[in-house]
C-alpha cells in the first residue's frame, strides 16, 4: 500500500497557508502545451498530450491525455490553486477528475496533489527546486490472473487502483537557451509496490515559443527498465 508517500502528502497539505508550472501558477491567460513520448528497453511506451492554462493569478486549469501501448488510454483534468507565498517558498494544491479506458471498460478516476517550489537566487538565478506530490484513485480494471500476464516493467505504464507519487525536481539554466532538468521520481502502487527512478532531461529553445526535450530515465529501485523521453514544449 502507498502509505509512505501518502503520509508525506498529508504533511505537505498541513503546511500553512518555468517549465511545468508545479507549485507556480500560470500567468493569467497564459498557455503551456507539451507532447511527449516515453519508451523503455522492454518495449513499453507512454505518449501524452499535456496542457495548462492560467485562469486567474492563482488558478491554473490543467489536463493530460495519455496512451500506453500496454492497452490503456486515460484523460484527467484538474484545477490548481496557488496559496499565499511564504517568503521565497511557493505552495499550491490541486484536485482533479478523469477517466481510464482499458479492455473496453471506462472507469472514473480522481486525484489530489500538493506542491512546493522555490527559485534559486544569485549565480543560479533562473533555476528552481520543486516537490510535487499526488495521490490518484481509479476503479479496479483487472484481477490478479490478468495482471500475471504483464511484465513487471509494464506496471509502470498502467493506472493502478491507488497510486501515490512524489517527484523532486532540480532545474538549472546551462545557457539562456538550454535547461538541465533532473527529477527523482518515487511511486508506490498496490500491484508493483515501491519504485524510484532518476530522469534527466535537456530542454533546448528551438524557435520562438517552442522547445524540445530529450531525456534519459534510469531505474533506481523496484520494477522498471531504462528508457528515453522525447518531447516538445510550447508556451504562449
Amino acid at each position: 500500500m502507498p502509505y509512505r508517500i501518502a503520509l508525506g502528502f498529508v504533511l505537505l497539505l498541513a503546511l500553512p497557508s518555468v517549465a511545468l508550472a508545479g507549485a507556480w501558477p500560470r500567468t493569467e491567460k497564459a498557455t503551456f502545451l507539451s507532447f511527449s513520448d516515453e519508451r523503455d528497453s522492454d518495449g513499453n511506451s507512454y505518449t501524452s498530450f499535456y496542457g495548462e492554462y492560467g485562469m486567474t493569478g492563482r488558478e491554473t486549469l490543467g489536463f493530460e491525455l495519455g496512451y500506453t501501448n500496454v492497452g490503456e488510454t486515460n484523460a484527467v483534468f484538474w484545477l490548481q490553486h496557488a496559496l499565499e507565498p511564504r517568503g521565497e517558498n511557493q505552495l499550491s494544491v490541486s484536485l482533479g477528475i478523469g477517466v481510464v479506458a482499458r479492455d473496453g471498460l471506462f472507469l472514473p478516476s480522481a486525484q489530489a496533489g500538493a506542491n512546493w517550489g522555490r527559485g534559486f537566487q544569485g549565480v543560479l538565478q533562473g533555476g528552481w527546486l520543486a516537490l510535487e506530490t499526488r495521490i490518484k484513485v481509479a476503479g479496479a480494471m483487472k484481477d490478479a490472473d490478468e495482471f500475471a500476464d504483464l511484465s513487471a516493467s509494464a506496471f509502470n505504464y498502467l493506472t493502478s487502483e491507488v497510486t501515490a507519487k512524489a517527484d523532486f525536481t532540480i532545474g538549472l539554466h546551462a545557457t539562456d537557451a538550454m535547461m538541465i532538468v533532473t527529477q527523482f521520481r518515487f511511486e508506490e502502487t498496490d500491484e508493483a509496490g515501491f519504485s524510484s527512478k532518476l530522469a534527466t532531461s535537456v530542454v533546448q529553445d528551438v524557435m520562438g515559443a517552442a522547445k524540445i526535450e530529450l531525456g534519459l530515465i534510469t531505474p533506481l529501485s523496484g520494477p522498471g527498465e531504462a528508457g528515453v523521453k522525447l518531447g516538445t514544449w510550447f508556451e504562449f
